[in-house]
């Protein structure tokens, strides 16, 4: 059984001409992987090796050992050529910063796009994106800061577009904070430095929750979105506990001076009487219950409740629990003896 679908235990017989064909392949693909460690043996690092590995790496993207040929290739076409390498000719046809810059952009940007080929079909793949984010590194450190923030911003797009088709895509949530802590880093080295991007972020989780409560990775990142949000825009104490729980609607937006805030603990009941057996749900209404434990409140996003505040909470939060317990008894997770200590 897989996803509710029964799987059959029956395989089909193979006829002797597609074994015949696959041994054929096999053979095939046998013959490209020496073809291609024998160019890197011999340092040939060309454009017909960079092709290998392309055509070897659309066939297994998980054969980690390629990526670093492939790496290796790219590094060496990367590197601008030592003054005692080239003639004197081909320095003053080719070296020119402009030009270098041109090339530069042009091989990362091609090699981007063949990675984009190979996210389409193997959007899951670790080797892939961990390449993809090698080749903004190489961008960093070669070309222009405004070149290098475009690339970047595209990167911001296209794991948008990701996420749309697989919104639980760990991969691409984990290469979406990269990327967005990169775009922040970047900012502080233009001259027009504008706001962070966690409240972007944080209304980013916002619309992937509405879309689909069951997001383990949307609930995660608001849940450390959460209290930077909060620090940057100087919330008050009072702001915080209305963010937490005010008892409007937990779709309703309300905008208080420069803050605007959802009631995080209405919008987590709401999932949990949705689905309470969703495991993503408990632990962002774990993380939120924190804020009433003693240990954790300090790094929570309302540290400067009272006492009575916080058993007040506790207390709202067991009634709520026991209600749905009578529901669904087999919904609620075991509370282990530290869940709360106030």
């Amino acid at each position: 059984m897989s996803h509710g679908i029964p799987r059959s235990n029956e395989v089909e017989p193979r006829t002797e001409q597609v074994r015949q064909l696959e041994l054929k392949k096999i053979e095939e693909y046998k013959e490209l992987v020496d073809f291609v460690e024998a160019k890197i043996h011999d340092r040939e690092y060309t454009i017909e090796a960079l092709q290998l590995t392309s055509r070897l790496l659309a066939l297994n993207p998980e054969y980690y050992t390629i990526w670093n040929h492939r790496r290796r290739i790219l590094q060496h076409r990367l590197t601008p050529p030592r003054p005692h390498d080239v003639s004197l000719e081909e320095q003053r046809d080719d070296n020119s910063p402009g030009d270098l810059n041109k090339s530069t952009l042009e091989l990362i940007t091609s090699d981007l796009n063949f990675v984009f080929s190979l996210l389409r079909k193997f959007p899951k793949c670790y080797w892939i994106w961990n390449h993809r984010l090698w080749l903004l590194q190489q961008a960093s450190t070669h070309l222009p800061v405004s070149a290098v923030r475009k690339l970047w911003e595209g990167e911001l797009l296209l794991v948008g577009k990701m996420l749309s088709h697989d919104n639980r895509n760990f991969h691409g949530w984990g290469y979406r904070r990269i990327v967005v802590a990169a775009l922040d880093r970047q900012k502080l080295r233009d001259e027009n430095v504008g706001a962070s991007m966690v409240k972007d972020e944080f209304d980013y989780t916002t619309r992937m929750i509405r879309t689909s409560m069951s997001n383990f990775s949307a609930w995660h990142n608001r849940s450390v979105l959460i209290t930077r949000l909060l620090d940057e825009l100087a919330a008050s104490d009072d702001e915080r506990r209305r963010m937490l729980d005010d008892g409007t609607s937990a779709l309703h937006f309300r905008l208080t001076g420069k803050l605007m805030y959802q009631v995080e603990l209405i919008l987590i009941q709401e999932g949990l009487y949705t689905d309470s057996r969703d495991q993503s749900l408990w632990f962002y209404h774990q993380s939120l219950m924190c804020t009433f434990d003693p240990a954790f409140a300090s790094r929570s996003m309302a540290p400067n409740l009272s006492p009575n505040d916080r058993l007040a909470y506790v207390k709202s939060e067991t009634d709520k629990l026991l209600e749905m317990l009578e529901d669904d008894r087999d919904s609620l997770p075991s509370l282990g003896p530290s869940s709360l200590r106030v």
